[in-house]
């Protein structure tokens, strides 16, 4: 991984594809605007990135901040793939290897490669992983062992795929092609353009922009506006210093909608062994810029 070696294996002209077609379809849906299916969107955003990318992904499979049932985390790594951003073994072993190496060499998405590349440019590049289980095994070999997830990763478009085709049909049967296409638009290509934007933020924005509360070895910042967007992953530099951590808002002001999912799910007796980092309130102030 890193942006030498990537640049270097030539453009990957497939994930491209897919990206330049979801941000076409996601200004098409601007002009099929309706109450109902922004509506739609909202609720799979909610399913996608909150509970499928921050809530799983992130804080459940890549830092085991706490722990669910095994039916209930099979569930939610379903959700996650909705968001188009792979597997849950390409998802973890990436993000472990950046908090392994973050801002160094070896750094899959780092800004110190340039903002463009650490937000997007580190996708486009070199050969794509999300089916190569085998090849990420040695990052995550906690993920490697539950058939459920290996397989999950290989065929991890399957869901979006069906969610898509419900989305037409369903649009269809209550009104018409026109719906139909709305709904697709809204549901599928909007909803994944901006959530694709809300997590690269994190990889980009949050180790340029921001204050740093905590001297961590990295550039990474907590965000406001990125923390908004993505359900609270914006507080990166509390997450870097904390990274077990469930909860990244550690301030009462820093909003952290992930957590209280996860906060949810335990008085609901669903969720355990929830990690949470102690915060100085004495001494509240950043560390510096």
């Amino acid at each position: 991984m890193g942006r030498a070696a990537s640049i270097g294996a030539g453009i990957n002209w497939l994930t491209l594809g897919v990206i330049v077609a979801f941000h076409l379809g996601a200004v098409a849906a601007l002009f099929f605007f309706s109450w109902p299916r922004l509506v739609v969107m909202l609720v799979l955003y909610v399913v996608a990135i909150n509970v499928g990318i921050g809530m799983c992904y992130h804080r459940l499979l890549t830092h085991r901040g706490y722990q669910v049932p095994r039916w209930l985390e099979h569930l939610m790594a379903v959700c996650a793939t909705l968001a188009l951003e792979g597997g849950p073994i390409f998802w973890v072993a990436t993000h472990r290897v950046h908090h392994q190496l973050s801002d160094q060499e070896g750094d899959p998405h780092s800004p110190r490669e340039g903002g463009f590349w650490a937000h997007t440019g580190w996708l486009l590049w070199g050969n794509a992983l999300h089916a190569q289980t085998e090849v990420l095994a040695r990052y995550v070999p906690d993920l490697s062992r539950d058939r459920f997830l290996v397989l999950l990763s290989k065929y991890h478009w399957i869901p979006l795929v069906v969610s898509g085709v419900l989305l037409f049909g369903i649009g269809w049967l209550t009104g018409g092609w026109v719906n139909a296409v709305g709904m697709l638009l809204w549901g599928a290509f909007l909803r994944v353009t901006l959530g694709l934007h809300a997590t690269w933020f994190v990889n980009s924005a949050t180790h340029l922009w921001g204050t740093r509360r905590f001297q961590t070895r990295d550039g990474s910042r907590n965000n406001w506006w990125v923390a908004l967007f993505s359900g609270g992953e914006g507080w990166h530099n509390n997450h870097h210093a904390h990274p077990v951590s469930a909860r990244h808002g550690l301030a009462w002001y820093e909003i952290d909608p992930n957590y209280w999912g996860i906060w949810l799910l335990s008085k609901l007796g669903l969720a355990r062994k929830i990690h949470v980092a102690k915060f100085d309130r004495a001494n509240p102030k950043p560390a510096g810029n």
